[in-house]
Parts: structure tokens; C-alpha cells; sequence
């Protein structure tokens, strides 16, 4: 600025910044503005989500002309007619759902949401593994846990699970007792990994029973009875899920708390290295390759006293319509089914019933199933791989019968 023109100047370079500072809020509105337009739906998602707005209003149409058909239908001819219409309906909505489906992979969606749970289930699993090992563990706040609870493997996995929760949200160290499993006597870490490398030691300068978490603030080492007598429960139980978290899933999932429970399962049900062979050895030797539909048919001890009889063909009823909607998507070169049970002669049953599916099962895993068989190494080695073979498949049919 000239000398003698430092007033004016000052002037100026006020005008100038005020001119800057709209520039800069105006550059901003149009940078806002293009990201709008530039980033919407993109071509391929809003066909395909037209498609599935007609494909309601045709399925609609379909349903309300026929209905009104109904009227003039012989009470004779009804039973046939209904059959039709129902066989007609499933076309219709499997049409639907098969929209549905490549709606939510349309335009990198799919992608996005495979790549949003991998990167939530690393941060959960390096939180756990941050918490199950902390640097100094006679130090450490501890919640001990004893997997000896008087129940199957099913039951005492949730029991487990239910600990490491409460174990999570108090930011304790979990301590598992499992010295004499009456699965395997030598303890959970003859199967899985340890739930921690540098802390298994449930000493500490005070210890007591559950009391709560405020009232046990002061003590180091809190030891868990079984949730059944759980006083008073804390807010981890299901179906909570952590706060900082909870945007993310429920973007991601449509059941949060189940994806929280199956990160503490994750975690737990890593195999050891015998164990991991053994799956991978197995997986060869049956043949197990997608597309495949899982079947869990518990029976022995569940029925008749936890939950009724269900033939085979109430199960098969779903997977026929789950081959149906997979033949839409992908080439179908077998119906295979990964048949789990506990039931010896249902192999057989399944096989001579349904010559058209391709029946994929190790039958000495049921006879290990068995009442007589169950509190065994080998019952455990049988009930680990069929848990893994079902959450490989593409789908599953069971009942809420089972721990499992």
C-alpha cells in the first residue's frame, strides 16, 4: 500500500477479504451441488428399482383379479384352483426378490457392503484381542467365567458367549475356566485357540461374586454364575449393541445384535491347527461345493419334550423354493444339500425320498450325536463341522429346536 493511502488500503484489503470469503462460500455451494447430482443413484440401481416398483403393482393386480375369481370358483375345482394360484404367486414373488437382490449389488453397493462388515468385524476383533490381552495381568480387571454349565455344546457356547459380552462392556479381561469340559477334559484350548496369549491367570489382589458392575468397581477379579441367575443384569446382554457402533450396523445389517453376538462367537470357535486341517480334510473328502442348502433336523432328546416332530419334507418344501429363487441367479448344475443331524436313519430317508437332490452328509457325526455318544471328543469334533458346513451354505432350513 502507497504511503499516505493506508486508510484507503486497509479499505481495500477488507473489501478484498469479505470478496475472498464469498468466493469461497459460493465455490463451496457449487462444489455441494455437484456432489448432489454427481452422486445419486446411479443407472443400473434406479432401473432396477422401477423394475421392482412395477413388479409390486403387477403382483398386486394378480392377486386381487384372482381373488375375485374366487367367488365364482366350484367349491369342487377350489383346492385345485388355490394350488395355481399359488404356484403362480411364487413366480411372481421370487420375480421380486430376484430384483430385489441385484438392486442391492447394483452400482458397487454390494461391494461396499462386503468391504463395511469385513472393516467392522477387523475393528471388533482387534478390540477384543486388545482387551483379551492387556500388558500386565496382575493388573488387570478380570471376569471369570466357567464353561461347565450343565447343558450341551450349543448351550454352554451361548453361556460362554453371554460372559465375554458382560466381559466386553465392562472392559474386563475374560478368564475361561474349562479345565475337565466334559467335552474334552483337557479344556476349550485342546480345540480352539486360547481366548488370551499373555493373561489365563484369574489371580488378583480382590475377588467376589457378581454384585454389578458399579458395585463391583473395586474389585479386580468378578466371577459369573450362569446368566439363569444373573443378578443384577447389566446392559450388554442382547440385544444391545455398542453406541459408536450402532450407525454403522444398523446401515449395514438388518439384525445389529445378531452380527454383535457372531463377533464374540468368531473370536471363540478359532480352531487349532489339528482342528482346521481336519475341516479342510473333510470338506474334500465330502465334496462340499456351492450352491449347497443347509438342513438341520434335531430330533433324540428335543422331541417330545422341547419341540414337536418335523418331517423331512417340511424342510425340503424350503429348500425347493430356495433352489428356485438361487436358479435365477446362478447356474444350478446339482441340488445339494448339506444334510446335519442328529437322527442316523435320516440319510437314508432323505435319499430315497428325494432322488433329484444330491445329499451331502457324514452319518458317523450323527451317530455321534446320538444320547449315548453326545459328551464326547468325538460327538464335539462332529458338532464342530457340521456348524461350520452350515454357515458355509448359501442357505439354511431349520428349527428353533436347537442350541445349535
Amino acid at each position: 500500500i502507497p504511503e499516505g493511502q493506508a486508510e484507503v488500503g486497509s479499505l481495500a484489503a477488507g473489501r478484498l477479504r469479505s470478496l475472498e470469503d464469498q468466493l469461497t462460500r459460493a465455490k463451496q455451494k457449487i462444489h455441494s451441488f455437484q456432489k448432489l447430482t454427481g452422486d445419486g443413484p446411479g443407472p443400473t440401481q434406479e432401473e432396477l428399482r422401477r423394475r421392482v416398483e412395477n413388479g409390486v403393482k403387477e403382483f398386486w393386480y394378480f392377486v386381487r383379479s384372482e381373488v375375485k375369481k374366487l367367488a365364482n370358483v366350484e367349491p369342487s375345482d377350489r383346492q385345485k384352483y388355490a394350488d395355481t394360484l399359488l404356484q403362480d404367486l411364487g413366480h411372481q414373488e421370487r420375480s421380486i426378490m430376484t430384483d430385489l437382490f441385484y438392486l442391492s449389488q447394483a452400482d458397487g453397493v454390494g461391494e461396499w457392503r462386503m468391504k463395511e462388515a469385513k472393516d467392522l468385524s477387523d475393528l471388533v476383533q482387534n478390540r477384543i484381542t486388545y482387551l483379551q490381552n492387556p500388558p500386565d495381568c496382575s493388573k488387570a480387571r478380570k471376569l471369570v467365567c466357567n464353561i461347565n454349565k450343565g447343558c450341551g455344546y450349543g448351550c454352554q457356547l451361548h453361556h460362554v458367549v453371554y460372559c465375554f459380552m458382560i466381559a466386553y462392556g465392562t472392559q474386563r479381561t475374560l478368564i475361561l475356566e474349562s479345565h475337565n469340559w466334559r467335552y474334552a477334559p483337557g479344556g476349550w484350548e485342546t480345540v480352539f485357540l486360547p481366548v488370551s496369549n499373555t493373561c489365563t491367570d484369574r489371580s488378583g489382589a480382590t475377588t467376589g461374586h457378581w454384585s454389578g458392575e458399579a458395585h463391583d468397581k473395586d474389585v479386580q477379579v468378578v466371577e459369573l454364575p450362569i446368566v439363569d441367575s444373573l443378578h443384577p443384569r447389566p446392559p450388554y446382554l442382547p440385544l444391545a449393541i455398542p453406541e459408536d457402533l450402532a450407525p454403522r450396523l444398523h446401515r449395514l445389517h438388518g439384525d445389529p445384535s445378531v452380527w454383535w453376538v457372531s463377533q464374540f462367537v468368531k473370536y471363540l470357535v478359532r480352531p487349532q491347527a489339528w482342528l482346521e486341517k481336519e475341516i479342510q480334510q473333510t470338506t474334500a473328502k465330502l465334496g462340499f461345493k456351492h450352491p449347497i442348502i443347509g438342513v438341520h433336523v434335531r430330533r433324540t432328546d428335543k422331541v417330545g419334550t422341547e419341540a414337536a416332530f418335523h418331517p423331512i419334507e417340511e424342510y425340503m418344501l424350503h429348500v425347493e423354493e430356495q433352489f428356485q429363487h438361487l436358479a435365477r441367479r446362478v447356474h444350478i448344475d446339482k441340488k445339494r444339500v448339506y444334510l446335519a443331524t442328529d437322527d442316523p436313519s435320516l440319510l437314508q430317508e432323505a435319499k430315497t425320498k428325494y432322488p433329484d437332490y444330491e445329499f451331502i452328509s457324514d452319518n458317523s457325526i450323527s451317530w455321534s450325536a446320538g444320547l449315548h455318544n453326545r459328551y464326547t471328543e468325538n460327538s464335539l469334533r462332529g458338532v464342530i463341522l457340521d456348524i461350520h458346513f452350515l454357515s458355509q451354505t448359501d442357505f439354511l432350513v431349520c428349527t428353533f429346536s436347537s442350541q445349535v
